[in-house]
């Protein structure tokens, strides 16, 4: 089987010939780490941010040689260019209207939030879908032709909306005025919509609706905030991806249990990253909804890709493994994106391990 099949029969809960392997994010910094493994002339000690186009196409086709070196089944592609939040120069102000500022790393950060009440909706213009924002995934067609799957990170209701209008305002306007936070969902979701034509056509595999919703004690809104303002408009993705013939994974950091029932009716076929953290223990998991829902995770960002030896992250693969591949319904990945702080080796030695222990017996 190619990346693809792996991955499309693993998020319909059959098994494939072994467990898939898939990268969510990794940052730049990660993808020179193992990259210098792999060829040479990268633009070591610099941010995306602060690389010109050169060295930018530099770390694309690194990021590419990692899949193909690695076996990666499939990745997930993001917006970048002109009007996204990787775009460069400072300040940094996306196609929204919305601020960000720069982590130490160089990662955006939303941080000014051009509508605030009702009035500021109602001369408020959002902008279209820019084709050229998908690059990511015609490049990632045009190298791998159709042998690894190709994921995109698309901004759900609740993400979308408090980048524009603030958390804390928003989280108020569940109370004080929720007709606004109804029409801000509406309008953010509209938008999505659109783009989600575009990406079908661009010959996307799987949708990742990444709205992060928790913490590590479990989510930031209640549950009957969450099916009264967020989940009807993700739902609108969920069906509009499956009209079109795509698996749709949802992505949320944090303690999702009293959330997970909720989801679980929406329809979506993978949940990822699964934190051990925040009590997302993939064999708890596994037992309570693992015939229903693939799980995409949990190799641990935290803790154990930092500090942690090669031996213990290949014993971390084997148990996921063992705790939740029986059946399908297993895809292996992070528990959160492939940050500046892991350890390149350690990184490495994920993908290593499920080659080694990820083949199903037959």
């Amino acid at each position: 089987m190619n990346g693809k099949e792996r991955i499309i029969q693993a998020l319909s809960i059959k098994e494939p010939d072994r467990v898939p392997l898939f990268i969510h994010g990794i940052n730049e910094v990660p993808i020179m780490g193992i990259g210098k493994y792999l060829t040479d002339g990268l633009p070591v000690g610099k941010t995306i941010d602060q690389m010109n186009d050169q060295e930018k196409v530099k770390i694309i086709d690194t990021l590419f040689l990692i899949l193909e070196e690695f076996g990666v089944d499939g990745y997930t592609c993001l917006p970048i260019g002109e009007g996204t939040e990787f775009s460069a120069g400072t300040p940094l102000v996306d196609d929204w209207g919305v601020g960000f500022e720069r982590s130490l790393h160089g990662m955006p950060v939303a941080a000014r939030h051009p509508v605030s009440e009702m009035e500021d909706l109602v001369t408020y213009v959002p902008p279209e879908p820019n084709r050229a924002q998908l690059i990511l995934v015609d490049l990632m067609r045009q190298r791998f032709k159709g042998e690894k799957a190709i994921f995109w990170m698309m901004r759900g209701a609740y993400v979308r909306s408090w980048r524009l209008v603030g958390m804390e305002n928003l989280m108020m306007k569940m109370f004080d005025d929720p007709e606004f936070v109804h029409r801000v969902a509406d309008m953010v979701t509209r938008f999505s919509l659109k783009q989600l034509d575009m990406l079908a056509e661009a010959g996307l595999d799987v949708l990742v609706v990444e709205d992060d919703i928790a913490d590590k004690n479990g989510p930031m809104i209640s549950p009957a905030q969450f099916k009264e303002f967020i989940n009807p408009y993700n739902r609108k993705l969920v069906e509009r991806a499956h009209e079109k013939g795509l698996k749709v994974v949802r992505h949320s950091d944090g303690n999702l249990w009293m959330l997970l029932d909720i989801l679980l009716d929406t329809g979506y076929d993978g949940l990822n990253p699964l934190e051990p953290q925040a009590e997302m223990d993939m064999k708890r998991v596994k037992e309570y909804c693992g015939d229903r829902l693939c799980l995409l995770g949990n190799v641990d960002t935290m803790d154990l890709l930092p500090h942690g030896t090669e031996e213990e992250v290949e014993a971390a693969v084997v148990k996921i493994i063992e705790d939740a591949g029986k059946g399908g319904g297993l895809i292996v990945d992070s528990s959160n994106t492939y940050h500046p702080g892991v350890r390149p080796e350690n990184v490495m030695a994920v993908f290593k391990a499920v080659h080694r222990h990820g083949y199903y017996t037959r």
